[in-house]
C-alpha cells in the first residue's frame, strides 16, 4: 500500500484540503480521506507538491497524424477542407510500417502525459500491410500501439475499426482506404486476438469502433455491433458521426435522414457509445443525442484545423448530455487548450461569456473539467476520471509556482489553468499508481523522441 498527501485536491463532491489517498500495487485507490493533519518528515506518506487533481481521459486519438502536424498548412489552390486534407493523410501513411508505428504512437503518448491525459481512447483504423494484404497477425499494427502506451505508461482504451467503403451506398472503396478494410469476421479476429492477450492487463481495455455510416453498411454495423457485444460485452463502442457538411448531404442523398438522427433511430445505440464530432447537426438532434446517453466526443482543435464547424454545446450541456474531449489528429496536444477552445468557440457563436456553467456551481473552467472528466472515463470504459475508492490511481500534480497559478485556490485554479495558462501547468503525472512524469520529464523521453526523429526523417 502506497500514501499519498495532497494539500489541496479534487474530489468528486468538490475541493478539500489535507487530503491522504492510498492506492495499491495494482494501482488502485483503495482509500481517500481528507482533512487529516500533514504527516510528519519521517512518514511513508509522499507529500505532492501542487493540487491534484484526477487525470484527464483522451477520448479520440489517432496517434500517427501528429507526424503530421505542419505539413497541411499549404493552400493546394483549390477549395481546402476535410477531404482536401485527407488525400494528404492517406498518402503519408502508405509508407508506415509496424515499427514505425510504435515509435510515432510512443511519441505521442509521451506527449499526451506531459499535457495531462493519462488514459487515451485509439480510434485504430491503419490495419494491413502497404498493398493492402494483411500481415500474418491481422493485429500486428494494434499491438505496436498497445506497445508504445505500455512503454510509455499511458492506459489505453484501443478501438480497431471496422471499415468497408468510401461513401454511403457502399461505395467502392479508394486505393488510399486499402490498408483501412476489413469484413466483420476479419476485425473480429482482431478483437479476439487482443481481448484474449490483454483482458489481465489493468493498464489495457479493448473496445470497437465504426469509422463512420459512410465506411460501414447498416448491414455491417448491426453485425459488427451484435459481434463485438458478445466477446466484449461492457466495452465501448465509437463512430465518427456528422464531422463535415458534406458528410451530412451525402446522407440524405442515401437515406433521407442526417447521420446522427439515423444513428439515433437505426443504430440501436446506447450509453456505451460515443459519437465523434457532430458538429453538423440540427437542434432537435442535439436535444435527442443528449437523451440518449450517448457521450459526444469532442475534438475543438482538430474540428477548427480542418473547418469542420462548432459542436452546439450550450444546447448539449443545458440538454443533460455528457461530452469528453480528445485530441484526434494531435495538431496540438493539450488538455487546456482544447476546453478552453470549447468554450471559446461557444462564446464566439452565442455571443456571450461563461457559458458552460451550472446553477450551483459558477466557475466554467471547474465545470468544464469535471464534465470532460467523467464524460473521458464513460467514453473509454474505465474506472478513471476520479480521486474516489474503486478508481485507478491517475493524478495530475498541477504547478503552483507558475505566475498565473499565484494566489489561486480551489475552483480559481482551473479556471486559471484553462484560461489564463500560456504555458502547460502540469508539472507531475500518476498513471495506475506510477509516476510517469516527474516535474514535467518522462524518464524515456528522450529516447523515445530519438526514435521518432528516425522515422521522420525516413518518411522525408
Amino acid at each position: 500500500m502506497t500514501t499519498l498527501f495532497a494539500p489541496t485536491a479534487l474530489l468528486p463532491d468538490g475541493w478539500a484540503d489535507n487530503v491522504l489517498i492510498e492506492y495499491d500495487k495494482e494501482g488502485w485507490i483503495v482509500g481517500v480521506d481528507s482533512f487529516k493533519a500533514q504527516p510528519q518528515k519521517n512518514s511513508e506518506a509522499e507529500l505532492v507538491s501542487g493540487p491534484l487533481v484526477p487525470g484527464m481521459p483522451n477520448v479520440h486519438s489517432q496517434a500517427f497524424q501528429r507526424a503530421m502536424a505542419g505539413l497541411t498548412e499549404r493552400a493546394s489552390g483549390k477549395k481546402d477542407n476535410f477531404w482536401s486534407w485527407r488525400e494528404t493523410m492517406y498518402r503519408f501513411l502508405s509508407g508506415i510500417e509496424p515499427e514505425d508505428m510504435e515509435a510515432l504512437a510512443a511519441q505521442v503518448y509521451v506527449e499526451m502525459l506531459k499535457a495531462g491525459y493519462t488514459t487515451v481512447g485509439e480510434f485504430h483504423y491503419l490495419h494491413h500491410q502497404r498493398d493492402g494484404k494483411p500481415y500474418a497477425d491481422r493485429a500486428t499494427l494494434s499491438r505496436q500501439t498497445i506497445k508504445a502506451a505500455l512503454e510509455t505508461g499511458i492506459a489505453i482504451t484501443h478501438m480497431p475499426v471496422l471499415y468497408a467503403y468510401s461513401g454511403f451506398g457502399e461505395k467502392l472503396p479508394a486505393e488510399g482506404q486499402k490498408r483501412f478494410l476489413n469484413t466483420v469476421p476479419e476485425l473480429m479476429k482482431i478483437l479476439e486476438a487482443l481481448h484474449k492477450d490483454y483482458q489481465h492487463t489493468p493498464q489495457v481495455t479493448i473496445g470497437f469502433a465504426h469509422h463512420s455510416l459512410r465506411a460501414v453498411s447498416p448491414e455491417m454495423l448491426r453485425e459488427g455491433t451484435r459481434a463485438a457485444r458478445k466477446l466484449l460485452p461492457h466495452a465501448p463502442i465509437h463512430i465518427h458521426a456528422a464531422e463535415q457538411q458534406g458528410e451530412v448531404e451525402g446522407c440524405l442523398a442515401w437515406s433521407k435522414m442526417r447521420p446522427v438522427e439515423w444513428l439515433l433511430e437505426n443504430g440501436n445505440v446506447d450509453e456505451l457509445w460515443t459519437f465523434v464530432h457532430c458538429t453538423q447537426m440540427t437542434e432537435a438532434e442535439t436535444v435527442a443525442l443528449a437523451a440518449s446517453g450517448v457521450v459526444a466526443g469532442l475534438c475543438p482543435t482538430t474540428e477548427a484545423n480542418l473547418g469542420d464547424g462548432i459542436f452546439p454545446l450550450v444546447k448539449f450541456f443545458n440538454a443533460g448530455g455528457s461530452f469528453g474531449i480528445g485530441s484526434d489528429s494531435n495538431v496540438s496536444i493539450s488538455v487546456m487548450e482544447e476546453l478552453r477552445w470549447l468554450e471559446y468557440m461557444q462564446r464566439l457563436a452565442q455571443h456571450e461569456r461563461t457559458l458552460i456553467k451550472q446553477a450551483e456551481n459558477p466557475s466554467v473552467g471547474a465545470v468544464m473539467f469535471e464534465q470532460a472528466l467523467s464524460g473521458g472515463a464513460k467514453s473509454l470504459g474505465r474506472k478513471i476520471g476520479k480521486i474516489e475508492i474503486g478508481h485507478r490511481a491517475d493524478f495530475l500534480v498541477l504547478d503552483p509556482e507558475l505566475p498565473f497559478m499565484t494566489g489561486k485556490v480551489r475552483d480559481h485554479i482551473l479556471d486559471a489553468a484553462i484560461f489564463a495558462s500560456n504555458e502547460n501547468p502540469v508539472k507531475d503525472v500518476m498513471v495506475g499508481g506510477r509516476w510517469v512524469v516527474r516535474d514535467r520529464h518522462h524518464k524515456r523521453e528522450e529516447h523515445i523522441l530519438e526514435r521518432y526523429r528516425q522515422v521522420m526523417r525516413k518518411s522525408k
